[in-house]
């Protein structure tokens, strides 16, 4: 936007802020109603009272305007600076021929946004200065927010959801062993947890997520490397280190409770895991991640917790009772790639919101959603899962929720954050509604004596 446009948004504001540095070194700041010609370049106001501005003094005027939100928080932000010298006018005026401008309204680039646009001017900033100072120097976080953003530890979610869900089916089996079922959760959590750094040190290397110019909380990576928090080589060697702790937590199990489906599962896992971003099999890229997350996510993760508590042993059940975990966490990665889908593109990146129209996107969410509580009515249906499990059609009004978010919001990022999270919320519940039913279940089973075919 040209220095014109911004001056001629100026002149919107009532009134604008003086700002120079007086002559004792501090800086001042004085309300003024400015007039503003935006053809010309100036901006004139009067003198302010009680204060002696140098001719020639460079100064700034400062427009603004913010609005508190209905439910909170601000919106209809936005902002003009004009910089300039001072010169003195008739009649005790005060004259700025403008020589730069600034800019930003909310309505036309989202904070978020805007914020990202000038991460690149904050990396030149902080390599200046290391530069300067002859060491590196880089914005600070506190090691335990920085592993949380890292590692994108409320995703974990994703991991929770099968695992728990294939210790219930194993222990609905007669089968539960309490130390190996928490080994089980904490190797799960932590191959989670390399599967995410790694996916941020393979997506900024091949320009994914440095092109992604409008990340949301819920998308577009951990962006830590994109804000200088940490290194590559920093963020590499957490990825190791996370798998390497998660082979020995593997290894442990199978000392525990070995069996050569564990040892397949296991493999796997491990190969979606590093195979999702890294080259040369990028399976992301290849259009396959949506698959390779409903695998990864959903039967191996279960059928892996599963065949620990069982020392080998594998079931339909288990397997029917990852299909709809599978399938809801693959929409998450799915809805979460609409808003990275421009950049995701310029990367070469070909996910599914990449290759299909809006219509097709929403119509695909449409099946793999009603999909995911069809297989548990069908699973109940053929005896396969228990019948209280039925329960999650309670969560049928959330994915209608999702629905109508994608119809209205699906082309603004920031406006559909509230479907992203509803429907990361939507698997959450559909798994804790099937945990739910069975508990019941079990709880039936165990101490009213009820068989399992009728529950």
């Amino acid at each position: 936007m040209s220095a014109t446009d911004d001056l001629a948004k100026l002149a919107d504001f009532p009134q604008a802020v003086l700002a120079w540095v007086g002559e004792d070194g501090y800086p001042v700041n004085v309300v003024v109603a400015a007039e503003v010609r935006a053809g010309e370049g100036i901006v004139r106001f009067a003198a302010p009272t009680g204060f002696a501005i140098p001719t020639g003094a460079s100064v700034a005027v400062t427009g603004s305007h913010i609005r508190p939100g209905l439910q909170g928080g601000f919106d209809e932000r936005s902002h003009v600076t004009a910089w300039g010298a001072a010169s003195a006018e008739s009649h005790g005026r005060l004259a700025v021929r403008v020589t730069r401008t600034w800019a930003w309204d909310e309505r036309d680039l989202p904070l978020p946004a805007a914020y990202e646009r000038d991460v690149p001017k904050a990396r030149r900033y902080f390599e200046a200065l290391s530069a300067e100072r002859g060491r590196r120097v880089r914005p600070r976080l506190s090691t335990g927010w920085l592993l949380f953003r890292a590692t994108r530890a409320p995703f974990l979610s994703a991991t929770f959801a099968p695992v728990l869900l294939g210790l219930a089916v194993a222990a609905r089996a007669g089968f539960f062993d309490p130390a190996t079922a928490l080994i089980t959760v904490v190797a799960a959590s932590v191959v989670h947890f390399g599967l995410n750094v790694a996916n941020d040190v393979f997506d900024t290397m091949q320009g994914a997520d440095d092109a992604n110019a409008t990340p949301t909380k819920f998308s577009g990576g951990s962006r830590v490397l994109q804000n200088g928090l940490i290194s590559m080589r920093g963020m590499s060697l957490l990825a190791l280190g996370c798998y390497l702790l998660a082979g020995a937590l593997g290894l442990a199990l199978f000392a525990m409770r070995g069996s050569v489906a564990l040892v397949v599962i296991s493999a796997v896992g491990l190969f979606i895991s590093l195979a999702y971003t890294m080259p040369p099999f990028k399976l992301v890229y290849r259009g396959l991640g949506e698959i390779a997350t409903a695998i990864g996510f959903g039967p191996v993760m279960l059928l892996g917790a599963y065949v620990v508590q069982t020392r080998g042993s594998l079931s339909w059940e288990a397997f029917v009772a990852s299909i709809p975990v599978a399938l809801l966490v693959m929409l998450i990665l799915y809805v979460n790639e609409i808003p990275d889908r421009t950049g995701d593109a310029k990367a070469g990146k070909r996910t599914l919101p990449v290759r299909w129209s809006q219509a097709a996107v929403i119509r695909g969410w449409d099946v793999a959603a009603a999909a995911a509580f069809v297989a548990v009515g069908g699973g109940v249906a053929v005896g396969l899962l228990p019948v209280p499990t039925l329960i999650v059609l309670l969560a049928v009004p959330l994915a209608r929720r999702v629905h109508g978010g994608l119809i209205l919001f699906y082309d603004n990022p920031y406006a559909l954050m509230a479907s992203m999270g509803t429907n990361i919320q939507l698997h959450m519940v559909v798994a804790l509604l099937l945990l739910a039913g069975y508990l019941a279940a079990i709880a039936a089973q165990s101490a009213l004596g009820i068989r399992p075919f009728l529950w």
